[in-house]
């Protein structure tokens, strides 16, 4: 068997956690980079990985990285420009089909699937529709909420500033999480077991807490209080839709997380993973936010 995987997104944290996890399991890995000669692509390297020239907006030169490959992880950058996303993710879909790869794995998002018309959403929404459509051998991840998203200096939604965490979520409402080292552990599953992944859309989660639990959580690894504030949709200025999803107590996101279990035993819960580095990662963010 073919186990040449090209790995898009290669030095971000879902396509680097891919990367990792092929490597273990055995696949030799393209890691797709824009300049090999950079830090980054050399780490790659240095790790086992094989740097290859591409950009998502040249078709050629991802028709060049792909060629002979059994199989893509496509991620798409995030983007403001929306339609420039949409159209990264139809071409690298276009151009693994007309190279006739044996898997196509996508990382998606949680709830792509339930129209909310958050538009960072119905963007990959669009991209997983275009990959049914066109027949690709495919299986979509759909990723709920980072653990690193805690260690974001200044992130406004999910980041952790002057001690405060702030959401759109209820402080008593069930939030799902993923570690990105476990996006990349599905992902390598899935080229590993075709039988059970092709034609699959799965949203993944490693925890369920309330926002109010996470903080406690978080202040007591860091032995000092962390805050919670709630901010409303509507003063974003998000669709009614959105501030349904966001407001229903049964949860935004709804991973069967046992289930998950069964399939990848190494699945993070929160605890975990704020021993395993996350506490550390929160620290060095809070510190840097603070601009110390």
């Amino acid at each position: 068997m073919n186990k040449t995987i090209l790995v898009t997104g290669a030095t971000g944290r879902q396509g680097g956690a891919t990367v990792t996890h092929l490597l273990a399991g055995g696949w030799r890995v393209r890691a797709l980079v824009r300049t090999p000669d950079g830090p980054a692509a050399q780490a790659l390297a240095r790790a086992g990985a094989e740097p290859v020239i591409g950009d998502l907006d040249d078709a050629g030169s991802m028709a060049a990285a792909i060629a002979g490959a059994h199989g893509v992880f496509g991620v798409t950058p995030d983007d403001e420009d929306l339609e420039r996303e949409v159209r990264r993710g139809r071409d690298l879909a276009d151009v693994a089909a007309d190279a006739g790869v044996g898997h196509f794995v996508f990382a998606s998002v949680g709830g792509a699937d339930r129209r909310t018309g958050i538009g960072y959403w119905e963007s990959k929404w669009e991209i997983e529709q275009h990959i049914r459509a066109i027949g690709l051998p495919a299986t979509v991840l759909r990723p709920v909420r980072f653990m690193e998203n805690h260690a974001i200096p200044g992130l406004g939604l999910g980041g952790i500033t002057d001690g405060v965490l702030t959401h759109l979520f209820a402080p008593d409402a069930p939030v799902q999480l993923i570690a990105a080292h476990d996006i990349g552990a599905f992902a390598a599953l899935a080229f590993t077991h075709p039988a059970e992944y092709v034609g699959q859309a799965i949203e993944i989660a490693g925890d369920e807490l309330t926002p109010a639990e996470t903080v406690a959580l978080i202040g007591r690894t860091l032995g000092r209080e962390i805050g919670y504030r709630q901010v409303s949709a509507e003063s974003l200025g998000l669709p009614a839709s959105a501030v349904r999803a966001f407001a229903d107590e049964r949860g935004l996101w709804r991973a069967d997380i046992p289930a998950l279990r069964e399939r990848h035993r190494g699945l993070l819960d929160f605890p975990t993973w704020l021993r395993n580095g996350g506490t550390t990662r929160i620290e060095e963010a809070i510190f840097a936010g603070q601009g110390s």
